[in-house]
Parts: C-alpha cells; sequence; structure tokens
C-alpha cells in the first residue's frame, strides 16, 4: 500500500520490482507536483538512502506499506526565508565579531572566522538568488542594490587583505558591511511576501 500525505493511492507494487521504480512512477504520474518530500517510511519505518541508489536494492517483494510525507514547496520557501533571516542576523554578529578580533590583533584568529563569514555570506546570497529565481516576479530595487553595495565591498575588502591591513578591514567590517548585511532584513522580508502572494503555499 502506498500512502502519499495519508492518502491511499491506486499504485500496485506487485507492478514494479524494485522501490526505486515506485519512487520513479509516483514522480513520472505528477504526484508530488510543487511538492517536496520531509519523510519516506517504508514498512512503517523511516526511510532514507544509506547509500546511491539504496532503493534499487528493495525488492518490492519486501514491501507492504510505502508511505510519503511532503509539504508545499511555498511553504518550505517560507520557512527557508524565515531561517534567512536569523542568518542576517548571524553576519552581522560575524562582521563584528571579526573586527573586534582584528582590532585585539588576534590576526589567525580572525582570518579564520572571516573566511567563514565570506562562506556563509555566499551561500546566503546564493540561495536568496535561488529563491527569487523561483517565486519573485517583481525586480526590486532593494535586492539590486543590496547585491551591488555587498559586491562592490567584497571587492575592496579583498583589495584591503591583499595589503594586509587589518584596522582597515576592520573598519570596512563595522562600518560598512554591518550596515549593507542589515539592509537584507528588507529583501528577506519581501521575498517571504513574494513567496506568499504566489499562491504556492
Amino acid at each position: 500500500m502506498l500512502l502519499i500525505d495519508g492518502q491511499k493511492s491506486e499504485l500496485d507494487f506487485a507492478h514494479f520490482s524494485s522501490l526505486d521504480q515506485v519512487f520513479i512512477k509516483v514522480m513520472e504520474d505528477g504526484l508530488l507536483h510543487d511538492r517536496i518530500v520531509t519523510d519516506v517510511f517504508v514498512n512503517d519505518e523511516p526511510f532514507s538512502e544509506i547509500y546511491p541508489h539504496q532503493a534499487e536494492d528493495i525488492d518490492v517483494g519486501e514491501l507492504k506499506t510505502v508511505e510519503i510525507r511532503t509539504m508545499p514547496v511555498g511553504e518550505v520557501a517560507v520557512e527557508i526565508t524565515r531561517e534567512l533571516y536569523k542568518v542576517v542576523t548571524l553576519m552581522g554578529e560575524g562582521a563584528s565579531r571579526v573586527a573586534e578580533l582584528f582590532r585585539q590583533a588576534d590576526d589567525a584568529e580572525a582570518l579564520e572566522t572571516y573566511q567563514d563569514l565570506v562562506d556563509v555570506t555566499r551561500d546566503f546570497i546564493g540561495m536568496i538568488s535561488t529563491l527569487r529565481g523561483e517565486f519573485a516576479l517583481k525586480d526590486y530595487r532593494e535586492f539590486m542594490e543590496a547585491s551591488d553595495q555587498l559586491s562592490n565591498l567584497f571587492g575592496e575588502m579583498t583589495s584591503v587583505m591583499g595589503n594586509e591591513d587589518w584596522i582597515l578591514l576592520a573598519d570596512l567590517l563595522e562600518y560598512e558591511f554591518l550596515p549593507a548585511v542589515n539592509r537584507w532584513k528588507k529583501v528577506v522580508a519581501q521575498l517571504r511576501e513574494d513567496v506568499r502572494a504566489s499562491g504556492r503555499e
């Protein structure tokens, strides 16, 4: 028996040889359109692949029940925007911490923390861009300006790092990067509204 979000499906396991084929058929039939799989249970036990394509090795003869639980794409996206708001706060705290470490002449620790900050910021911008591509229909001026500001700032900070002027880098982080990051709170809030307005929750 196949259950999708509590609803019994007419799909008969007997027509397949492996669990993987069942999953492929579910996808082909569009039963998960605009939804994200959150949990899979096989014979009432949580299932996640321990190695790639493990589902191919599970014979349908072993299956009594397969349950797939999902959430609408929009609902997941709203949750992601909530997390992104927290990330903005963490980026601000990270910038303050790096600036403080540079001023205390703890350069090694500061540089390590700065690299973490750069990685988090890059991932943050990537996620925002993905969500905008998927949901945002409006081309917000705030988004473009905030992106340009951060991009220009990173260029400037990279140049300062090349000169090993750690005090100037601390100043840039505290007086320019911090306000630039705080602008993103408004962008994230607008993105959340776009997701909600998309009607895909």
